[in-house]
């Protein structure tokens, strides 16, 4: 007999809620000891932030199974956490992408530059740097300091009690729990799957003559997150997420690579500074539009259908 819908969420959500708990101990732990590594946010920190965007993204995917207002309500706050955690390891992350970048640009010979170029961008690199890691930096401890305003607040207390109560007792809707998964479950997940698709459908498609044209990256944001929602609803039906997964690490290198460009560009616009800096902060921004592309190409390499083989 096929299990009812409300039991398939129901082990899912608690599994996760489970998940959430156990790195909110660690990272409890891991603050207490010091242990908490500030540069990446720390495995306790991911873990919470995973956590959270799966239970949120579930309720908003098989709202219906359960009591939407409490649903609702919980899922809003953990949208809100998972943002507020990001924060500081976005930062982090996105300098040691773009130090790391102006180290390859400013040391590999293979960098199309004049040679007249070469040494502004040697010479522009290491202020380059420290101008990125200024900004950046103070950045990550101003969302070090809302990451831990938000830990203590009240309001996070809210939603550590109420994933508490979630990993013992989901709330569910009595009619459409009592449901059979392929009438309740697959069909409001296709619905996040045919979402998706028609996101992917009217992307623009590759532009080779204007390769650092930002316009377009909102477009491929929200395929990103429509594509984390479409893997989660996979996941509470049993399904294989092993090619989501991968292409959801395409649009996860496309994000890093667009906001790290952004932030070379907005270290260009910094008032006053030396020629030499700026022309290193465009050879990076030029850098990371590359890699902006070249994510692109990943995904649709791994989401299209590979053209079949006609034997010989």
């Amino acid at each position: 007999m096929q299990p009812r819908a409300g039991d398939v969420l129901s082990t899912y959500l608690r599994g996760q809620a489970t998940a959430f708990l156990r790195a909110l101990r660690l990272h409890g732990e891991g603050a207490a000891g010091s242990a908490t590594d500030p540069a990446d946010g720390g495995e306790a920190a991911r873990g919470l932030r995973g956590a959270a965007r799966r239970i949120s993204g579930s309720l908003a995917t098989f709202r219906v199974v359960t009591e939407s207002a409490w649903a609702d309500g919980l899922r809003t706050e953990l949208v809100w956490l998972s943002s507020t955690l990001a924060d500081e390891h976005a930062h982090a992350a996105r300098l040691a992408r773009l130090m790391e970048a102006l180290h390859r640009l400013a040391g590999a010979p293979e960098v199309p530059t004049p040679r007249s170029s070469a040494g502004a961008l040697t010479v522009g690199s290491a202020r380059a740097g420290a101008l990125l890691e200024r900004q950046l930096t103070l950045a990550r401890t101003r969302a070090h300091s809302a990451t831990l305003q938000a830990l203590g607040s009240s309001r996070f207390h809210a939603v550590a009690d109420a994933v508490a109560v979630l990993a013992s007792e989901v709330p569910l809707d009595p009619v459409a729990a009592r449901g059979r998964v392929s009438e309740v479950l697959v069909p409001l997940a296709e619905v996040a799957g045919t979402r998706l698709s028609a996101a992917v459908e009217v992307l623009p498609a590759p532009d080779g003559a204007h390769p650092y044209n930002s316009d377009h990256d909102g477009s491929w944001h929200e395929v990103r997150r429509l594509l984390r929602i479409h893997r989660y609803a996979q996941e509470v039906l049993g399904e294989d997420v092993t090619r989501l997964a991968a292409a959801g690490e395409a649009l996860d290198l496309h994000r890093d690579a667009a906001e790290a460009a952004t932030a070379s560009a907005t270290a260009a616009r910094t008032p006053r500074i030396a020629p030499a800096t700026a022309y290193a902060l465009g050879v990076l921004h030029a850098d990371q539009r590359h890699e902006v592309e070249a994510a692109r190409s990943a995904f649709q390499e791994l989401w299209l259908p590979q053209p079949a083989v006609t034997p010989r």
